[in-house]
């Protein structure tokens, strides 16, 4: 049965002020229109919803059956509209970021304590992960956009820089032949390698410029967290390659030193990804706003 909704408001109101004219006044129609109406609703339903009992329009058992389900619908809607209000205006509302631990630890919490101070209402879940799994995230709707080591190759994936960032080599006194000298690039492998597992995109990024060069990296040790491999060479296991800034409190500390070489390692690009085909929420659209040069 197909009816039109404009004829169920009607008849909610009418019902609701047991008034034709009472309707009609907050409708801006005329009586008229109301009693059309409500007739044109009778006949689609094949019932009588209204009698009329002096001066006041009454429900009949048909007319209060539909009231109770009209009403609840109507409510829901206008539940709706006040959350819809509320997500617009930024008093609820909710943005769900995929990044990986080192980008929320060293590069994401200035914003998003800025955001949160701002619109303390609005939810915030950030996911861990790598960069591809991000991008699989992404793709099934978990999260809104990711933070992910560039490049990201695919067409239906939006893309905009966020930031470069540079991976340093570091390690303990143990070390100190390494101290205040600079060595060539190739020269690290004769050292015991502490690098991030070949599943990150950092890693394969690293992988992919050391054999430009004609170099074969074989690491000592490989982990999942960068925090970590500071904390190995901090006791000595091996040279880290780390994120700059992940070093910089065991480096001011003087716990390790970092190597420098004479070959600079090429700075990575930060990218944040969304899917083309589908808005961001308005949360997520002005947390992007905090996020400068994109």
């Amino acid at each position: 049965m197909d009816v039109n909704f404009e004829l169920y408001k009607i008849f909610y109101l009418a019902a609701k002020s047991e008034s034709f004219s009472s309707a009609s006044r907050k409708l801006f129609i005329s009586q008229s229109a109301v009693s059309q109406s409500v007739k044109h609703l009778e006949d689609k339903l094949g019932a009588k919803l209204f009698t009329r009992k002096g001066k006041q329009m009454v429900l009949t058992n048909e007319g209060v059956l539909l009231l109770t389900h009209v009403e609840q619908a109507y409510n829901f809607i206008k539940t709706a509209e006040h959350k819809i209000l509320e997500i617009q205006n930024m008093d609820a509302g909710e943005i769900r970021i995929g990044a990986s631990d080192t980008v929320c630890r060293y590069h994401l919490v200035p914003y998003l304590e800025k955001f949160n101070t701002l619109y303390p209402k609005i939810k915030i879940h950030v996911i861990n992960r790598t960069s591809s799994q991000i991008l699989n995230l992404l793709k099934n709707g978990i999260v809104d956009f990711g933070i992910v080591t560039l490049p990201v190759e695919d067409d239906d994936i939006s893309v905009s820089e966020f930031m470069n960032v540079q991976d340093i080599f570091v390690a303990s006194d143990k070390y100190s032949d390494l101290m205040n000298i600079s060595i060539d690039l190739r020269d690290i492998t004769c050292y015991p390698l502490l690098m991030l597992e070949k599943n990150s995109s950092t890693r394969r990024n690293l992988d992919i410029y050391f054999r430009s060069i004609g170099v074969l990296i074989t690491p000592e040790i490989e982990l999942e967290s960068v925090d970590l491999l500071v904390d190995f060479a901090k006791i000595g296991l091996g040279v880290a390659c780390v994120l700059k800034e992940s070093a910089m409190d065991a480096l001011c500390k003087k716990e390790i030193f970092e190597v420098q070489t004479k070959e600079k390692l090429p700075e990575r690009k930060l990218g944040i990804i969304s899917m083309k085909s589908v808005p961001l929420s308005k949360a997520s659209t002005k947390f992007m706003e905090f996020i400068p040069n994109r």
